[in-house]
């Protein structure tokens, strides 16, 4: 295990949620794209055909400054005919309501309400072909694959919270309960091991996450890091006896900072951030000895 301190917290989930949301709004876009481009030559790619319109002259990359950030689409060239892109204009327009199926159906698996609204959000009322249907079940599939992936490695150190997730559903907005589970490798690489929606933070709900861990791989646990609440710390104790538990960083802080007067809670509270901002075991004790 590396010697340098390694910061897992919920920032770092929503970071790498948003990653794997960018990844698939890229692999739909791109596949919508050749969809269009089939329409428009009346064939689909290396198809022989008496109807075909006009003919595929490769791709070109396109940067999409969006509010996500920035994506790199592979736009079809076509010689014949010229190729005019409604999915990308769609997109921009109805790029949260993507992102939102997008993220629950890493949250809660995929449904398919949430494949229609993608559909008609980006592809308009028509119905999409079978060609199309097929590449973007694909595309869904591997969301679900991703959720059930087998664990095949050793994690020692793994972080577990709750955490709470903004939904839009219908055009309401509500909090969603999710339970998730970072795993650190023996590398030193992170990764979202596991992640369950709409559940609380009870025994049973910790019982069956961790379950649900152990039934696809997770071994080598050494200590499990997050809120210190009696469900995880008694399902820790049932499911993974050979790991010990502490508390997060967070909550560490606040409950140091709970215990100190008015007067001194701001510079307790930039102490612990400096100590906690040391890169190594050695040199955070080096900064709790100075402040």
């Amino acid at each position: 295990m590396p010697k340098h301190i390694l910061q897992v917290n919920q920032p770092m989930f929503e970071t790498q949620l948003d990653r794997m949301v960018s990844e698939k709004v890229t692999e739909i876009l791109n596949r919508m794209l050749d969809a269009e481009a089939d329409e428009i030559t009346g064939a689909a790619r290396y198809e022989r055909s008496c109807g075909r319109k006009a003919y595929r002259a490769g791709h070109y990359e396109r940067d999409l400054t969006v509010k996500a950030g920035k994506l790199s689409v592979r736009v079809p060239k076509l010689k014949g005919a010229l190729f005019e892109s409604a999915v990308i204009e769609r997109y921009r327009r109805r790029e949260e309501s993507v992102e939102e199926a997008l993220i629950d159906m890493y949250l809660a698996g995929v449904s398919t309400r949430r494949v229609d609204d993608i559909s008609q959000a980006l592809w308009g009322a028509r119905m999409p072909s079978q060609t199309l249907s097929d590449k973007l079940r694909k595309v869904y599939g591997d969301i679900d694959a991703w959720r059930e992936r087998p664990l095949s490695q050793p994690y020692p150190y793994v972080f577990m919270d709750g955490v709470w997730h903004k939904r839009s559903w219908g055009g309401a907005v509500e909090n969603v309960s999710i339970l998730v589970a970072i795993g650190i490798g023996s590398d030193g690489h992170r990764e979202v091991i596991g992640v369950a929606e709409g559940m609380k933070e009870d025994s049973a709900s910790w019982n069956s996450f961790v379950s649900s861990l152990i039934s696809r791989g997770l071994t080598g646990v050494r200590l499990v890091t997050g809120d210190r609440c009696a469900g995880l710390v008694n399902t820790v104790r049932e499911l993974l006896p050979q790991a010990g538990s502490q508390g997060c960083m967070v909550r560490f802080m606040r409950t140091v900072r709970s215990k100190v007067s008015p007067r001194h809670n701001r510079w307790a509270g930039d102490a612990l951030k400096a100590v906690f901002a040391m890169e190594s075991r050695e040199s955070a004790l080096a900064k709790a000895e100075q402040v």
